[in-house]
Parts: C-alpha cells; sequence; structure tokens
C-alpha cells in the first residue's frame, strides 16, 4: 500500500459534515471512513463510504469517554495511523478535553483544551478579536445574575433590531423551548424580554450574546474554511459567499448556497490571528459585511471545518488531503499556503436545497446571476448526491431530505425576508 494511503480515518458525528469528510477521504484516497456518534443521521444512511456506529449517550461525558477507551482498544495494534476527525462543536470540545488519552492511540489535529475555552465562548473570542484588531459588532454580555435581578432592568444600547445569540453554543444544544433559535433577531424590547426569560427559564446558565444588528440579509454573509498545520502555518484558505440561508428557527445559519468568493485581505488579516495565538487543525469564520463602514465583521470561529465545508472539497481543495499530508505523510510542511478561489473559471456553486429553492427564495443581484450561470453550466454540486455511494434507499433518502426544504421556505422564510 502508498504509504500516504497508510491510514484509517475515523470521524465523530453523522450529520452532513460527517458525509462531507468521509466524502473527501473517498474521493481522494479511496478509503472507506468509519465514524461514530450519539444518532444516526440521514445525510450518512445507506452510505457505502462511511460506516456508522451509534452509542447512546456519546455525545457527552461520561458516555463519550468511556466509549472512546474501548474504540481506542480496536486499534491498538493497527500498524496505521488512525486519524481522528471531530465533526461538531460538542465533539471538537471533548476530543480536546480528552486530548492526552486519545492521543495514545489517535492522530489528534487539535489545540489544547485551554485555547479551546477561550475561542468556543464568544465573549471570550471577542475579547480575544480586540486584541488582534478583527472587527467584530458592538456587543454587551447579559449573565444569568443580569436576568435574576430583572429583565426590564437589562440595558439595551443599541437600536432595533437587534441580535441576540448564546454564548455558549454547546450549553445551548440542550435547552428546549417553543421559538428556540440558533440566533434571534429581535424587533423591540417586549420581544427582547420575553426571549431572555424563555432562554434562562428553560435551563440555559451560560452568557447570552446582545449585538448591534449588522442590516443586509443572507447575501452579505461569509464562511471561511481554513487548514493550519501542526507547526502552526496556515495552509488552506477558502472563503464563500453564502447566498441562501436555512430559515427554519432551529437552523438558522446553517448556509444552503455558497458561491466561490476570493478575497485577499480577509485572508491575510484572518492568518494572521491563527498563526499568533498558535491555532492546529481546521477551523471556520463566520462574517457578515458591514455596509456602514465597509468591513467584514466576526461573528464567531468554530473550531472544525464548517458544516457546508464541502464546498471547499468541491472547489478542488480536497479538505481530507490537507490533514493527511500534515499529519501522515509530512508533505504539507513545505507547501505554500493556498488562497482560495483565484481563478474563477475553476469555480463551482455549492448547494444544499434544490435547484428550484435556490432559484425561487436567493436575493436577486449580480452575485445570484453568476451562480445561475454556474448552474447553467452545470459546475455546481452538493454534499450528499455522490454518484460513487448511490443505491436506492439513499437516493430516496436523500431525494426527500431536499424536496423537504420547499416546505421549510414556504413556510418559514418571509418572517425572515426583513432582515434587511
Amino acid at each position: 500500500m502508498d504509504s500516504e494511503m497508510d491510514f484509517i480515518p475515523v470521524l465523530l458525528g453523522s450529520d452532513i459534515n460527517v458525509y462531507g469528510m468521509a466524502r473527501a477521504f473517498y474521493e481522494r484516497y479511496g478509503i472507506k471512513s468509519t465514524a461514530y456518534a450519539s444518532v444516526q443521521f440521514a445525510p450518512t444512511k445507506y452510505s457505502k463510504i462511511v460506516n456508522v456506529e451509534t452509542f447512546p449517550g456519546f455525545s457527552e461525558d461520561p458516555g463519550f469517554i468511556e466509549n472512546m477507551t474501548k474504540i481506542a482498544k480496536r486499534y491498538e495494534n493497527v500498524n496505521k495511523k488512525v486519524v481522528l476527525i471531530a465533526c461538531g462543536d460538542g465533539y471538537v470540545e471533548l476530543v480536546s478535553k480528552h486530548k492526552a488519552f486519545l492521543e495514545k492511540t489517535f492522530v489528534v489535529p487539535y489545540i489544547d483544551y485551554d485555547l479551546v475555552e477561550q475561542l468556543i465562548s464568544k465573549e471570550a473570542f471577542y475579547e480575544m478579536a480586540d486584541r488582534y484588531d478583527l472587527p467584530h459588532p458592538l456587543t454587551k454580555i447579559i449573565s444569568k445574575a443580569d436576568y435574576e435581578n430583572g429583565v426590564a432592568k437589562i440595558e439595551v444600547p443599541y437600536e432595533y433590531p437587534v441580535a441576540l445569540k448564546p454564548s455558549n453554543a454547546v450549553e445551548w444544544l440542550d435547552i428546549k423551548f417553543e421559538g428556540r433559535k440558533k440566533a434571534f433577531r429581535i424587533k423591540d424590547r417586549a420581544e427582547f424580554d420575553d426571549i431572555v426569560s424563555k432562554i434562562y427559564d428553560h435551563g440555559y446558565t451560560a452568557d447570552l450574546i446582545l449585538q448591534d444588528f449588522i442590516p443586509g440579509d443572507d447575501s452579505n454573509m461569509r464562511t471561511l474554511n481554513c487548514y493550519v498545520d501542526q507547526y502552526h502555518h496556515v495552509k488552506l484558505m477558502c472563503l464563500g459567499h453564502p447566498l441562501l440561508e436555512d430559515p427554519t428557527p432551529a437552523d438558522i445559519g446553517n448556509y444552503v448556497a455558497i458561491l466561490p468568493e476570493y478575497n485577499q485581505q480577509v485572508y491575510d488579516q484572518i492568518q494572521h490571528f491563527l498563526e499568533a495565538i498558535k491555532f492546529t487543525g481546521f477551523c471556520n469564520f463566520d462574517m457578515k459585511y458591514d455596509r456602514r463602514d465597509q468591513t467584514f465583521k466576526l461573528f464567531e470561529i468554530n473550531l472544525r471545518q464548517g458544516r457546508s465545508s464541502f464546498f471547499v472539497t468541491l472547489n478542488g481543495y480536497n479538505l481530507a488531503e490537507y490533514v493527511v499530508e500534515d499529519r501522515v505523510t509530512g508533505a504539507l510542511k513545505d507547501k505554500p499556503t493556498v488562497y482560495g478561489n483565484q481563478n474563477e473559471s475553476q469555480q463551482k456553486l455549492w448547494l444544499g436545497v434544490p435547484v428550484k429553492v435556490f432559484k425561487e427564495y436567493a436575493r436577486d443581484n449580480a452575485d445570484k446571476q453568476r451562480a445561475l450561470e454556474l448552474l447553467a453550466a452545470k459546475r455546481y454540486g452538493t454534499t450528499v448526491f455522490y454518484k460513487q455511494d448511490m443505491n436506492l434507499k439513499r437516493y430516496v433518502l436523500q431525494k426527500y431530505a431536499f424536496y423537504l426544504y420547499n416546505g421549510r421556505f414556504k413556510n418559514y422564510f418571509k418572517e425572515n425576508k426583513g432582515d434587511m
């Protein structure tokens, strides 16, 4: 076997991010991935390129480390490097927390837990961003103590609408109530009081992030995926221009159409930050263009490749190749940084919804016209529809999952259409 293929990919999770990484490994190396998760999600079902094994309670301790201890034993005597890739925020935190133990068996391309704690907390990330001159929205922190002191006493220093979101994305996964969203766009004081009360009354304990709302719709967003090698050198930067987001309340912020984009100024700014903090592994930034001062304002850093990051592999920058060449073969060390999407003639549109939905709901502008040209030229792709991994059961399931977006947009799109 070729030395570069002398490894085993192990993925954590079972969602579209997992399938995108499994597809990257399969496309580049012809290797089937193994995934471990708490539940089985549709994107990885009926697949021949990734085998998913589920364990109840696997998404948090003690279930995670108990099962990973058993899983590690399976690879004890394997004479190959076992590359561990976490594909969700919770899994990244768990892997980093248990990094010293996991490194005995696995290749673990993640930062240490103390840096993880600084970066996953949005308020700590904004403090760090200030130190490195990274623009972000004007921000006020709201604590549970502030709420307990009286929600009516909490000052809102920005004009409505305002943005409100949890500081701790991992804790937020366990909070359930009617109207729950990944992030809220709040139109007046009454709605602010109601939402903050629901959040804390339903068990959330961490801080909330209140922000000045940056005007503009989905087409003002940008998403940046990066890979930083074990020597803390940025090796890949690939910027995407989302043209449409999922309007479903629980999934707001999930991109469903991404056009590749090149912006060296953004690349330089983020590269300096990542190398200065000695980052390593995959990461993903969400940002929004603020027309008021012509800057891109950072919302957050995800310590993993983005949920829609297959758009990077689709455009010729195979994500699996970067981690293998860094951690398995060592070939990445002497390669230059790749600043993605400089050649417009090679770009492809990534879609996470049916073409019909994109055409109907994406905002009409020059970027949509560019996307329509790519569609007409058949220069587009999805994560889940892969010709090398398609049987009848899988095809029907993925077509049905895509079909459901028609109803989602019909039911929810109008209430978010006013984000201008």
